[in-house]
């Protein structure tokens, strides 16, 4: 297969790559660049107002980064708020820029695996192409179309995105579709982490987005290397004939990278030098972002916790099932430790279906006029909320949604898993599936038992990340701790939370006291480790 002439002459560190690929196989561009790059980045020794810390989100990818040493998480998050249920921490952010195919998304996952932290994420300006029209679909299938230009970017999903990850929300993120030019019908919601890592061509083209930067590496490697690259990519990736993308690294590539890339060059932090070999200026990187995160300690503060709401009286927004010598009896039954499991589970389902009926009486109803079979009028009450959705947290949480299915018709059931960090003490953040439009539902939160209230905070949070009304959440628990209690009503004051009974006392490894012990190992009669409790892990 011949080559074309645009390939001709190659630099000897673009060999190698030609001979592998051998082995495998707009309108938009301005002339007046200036006026165009003025608008984009400010220029060079003009004064720039002092750098905001920052938090952003993830790339396309799946969730688990699996490197040498360990298992990263790139979607999910450690619960950056503090006791009073606001934002404590920011994420450190960094922009990784650099031509097409230069190795920029090599280059953050080696970051990623040397960082050695368990929460990344990893986001791909290429999912921020705007939506094209019919005529410039036409353009894109013709290779016409200018997808190296800035205004290809949908600047303001960048910034707003990453301004919301920044306040602790989550974010929607459009998957781009590269062989249709289009996104996907489907959007991907991302949380923060420890690092994100923001990568793109124009990563550094806008004076707005890079304020939300605390560190710029610009990734330069050789144009023969990257055309090289391009070729291999577009089309063994992307479904594109040689001729295409020749013409368009011709037309548009290569100019669009003199013009707006590579004077971005200059507003780098950093620059490395032949991309992903070059193994010292990325351990140079490695330590400044862990004397970053060394400064800003992202760590749970238990004690804080524990203590902040010490000798206060029992919050208005709780309510607890009244002590009836029944619900009496079946809570002596439960907590009994010589209670079969069959027992158990019998007395605890009879639990959950009071609960859970108990519950539903706080839900708004309105008046309403119905006729009876004696054509008789009868004024009665129906519910006036839009719907309901449960939302179990896994694993205990889950026990409860039969009960809850039993007594309301055709309820949407979520799900989230939320696991304490062994070493750090944290409550994260692993598994999220919530309905659809879940924001305009009352939400029937259930856990099993609620010690510290860490994963039953963090729960609502994610469900006010998804914009559900702090005042149409309700907290359900067999069983609470009164520092768990506190600890929810303080950080969100209209959650209503609702339980059969309240324990005074939690021990020094936060288990409720006297307490039902591990209640997910009871039911679903598992043996859990010593040192391992649904008390502390479903919240």
């Amino acid at each position: 297969m011949a080559l074309p002439n645009a390939m001709c002459f190659c630099s000897p560190f673009a060999r190698e790559e030609l001979r592998s690929f051998h082995q495998q196989t707009s309108p938009w561009m301005s002339t007046s660049g200036a006026d165009s790059l003025d608008r984009l980045y400010p220029a060079v020794g003009a004064a720039r107002p002092p750098r905001k810390r920052t938090t952003s989100q993830c790339k396309s990818e799946p969730p688990l980064l699996r490197t040498s040493k360990r298992t990263i998480y790139t979607a999910g998050r450690p619960p950056w708020y503090n006791e009073h249920g606001t934002q404590s921490k920011e994420a450190f952010v960094i922009g990784l820029g650099g031509g097409s195919a230069s190795g920029k998304t090599t280059v953050a996952r080696m970051i990623i695996e040397a960082l050695d932290v368990p929460w990344v994420v990893l986001l791909s300006m290429d999912s921020f192409y705007k939506v094209l029209t019919k005529q410039q679909q036409e353009q894109a299938a013709s290779n016409d179309f200018n997808f190296d230009h800035p205004d290809a970017f949908d600047f303001d999903l960048i910034i707003s995105t990453l301004k919301k990850l920044k306040q602790g929300k989550s974010v929607t993120i459009p998957i781009y579709d590269f062989t249709t030019h289009s996104r996907k019908k489907e959007w991907k919601t991302l949380y923060g982490a420890n690092v994100i890592i923001f990568e793109g061509i124009m990563a550094f083209a806008d004076k707005e987005l890079l304020e939300l930067l605390d560190m710029k590496i610009f990734v330069d490697t050789d144009s023969d290397i990257r055309l090289v690259r391009r070729l291999r990519r577009d089309i063994g990736e992307r479904g594109r004939d040689i001729e295409g993308v020749i013409k368009q690294y011709n037309k548009f590539v290569k100019p669009a990278f003199d013009q707006y890339i590579q004077p971005t060059m200059r507003l780098a932090d950093i620059v490395v030098p032949r991309g992903s070999g070059n193994m010292v200026a990325i351990d140079l990187i490695v330590q400044h972002v862990h004397s970053q995160l060394e400064e800003r300690k992202l760590r749970w503060d238990m004690a804080a916790l524990a203590s902040a709401h010490q000798c206060h009286p029992l919050p208005r927004t709780l309510s607890v099932l009244k002590s009836t010598p029944q619900v009496r009896g079946m809570h002596t039954i439960i907590r009994n430790k010589e209670t079969s499991r069959d027992e158990f589970i019998f007395y605890s389902k009879r639990l959950m279906r009071l609960l859970i009926e108990h519950a539903l009486s706080f839900l708004p109803f309105q008046s309403c006029t119905v006729q009876t079979p004696q054509g008789e009028d009868y004024e009665g009450r129906s519910y006036s909320g839009k719907q309901i959705t449960g939302v179990s947290i896994l694993r205990a949480g889950e026990t409860m949604e039969p009960a809850l299915r039993a007594v309301c018709k055709d309820v949407r059931i979520g799900t989230i898993l939320i696991q304490t960090n062994s070493n750090t003490g944290e409550p994260e953040l692993h598994y999220l599936r919530l309905p659809k439009d879940i924001s305009e539902d009352h939400v029937i939160l259930m856990d099993c038992t609620v010690s510290t209230g860490a994963a039953a905070m963090m729960a609502v949070r994610v469900l006010l990340d998804h914009d559900v009304p702090e005042d149409k959440i309700f907290l359900l628990s067999l069983l609470m701790a009164e520092m768990g209690v506190h600890s929810v009503a303080y950080a969100f004051p209209q959650v209503k939370i609702i339980t059969t009974a309240v324990d005074k006392k939690v021990n020094n490894l936060f288990r409720i006291i006297p307490g039902i012990g591990n209640f997910g190992d009871r039911y679903f009669g598992t043996d859990a480790p010593p040192d391992w409790s649904d008390d502390t892990l479903d919240t």
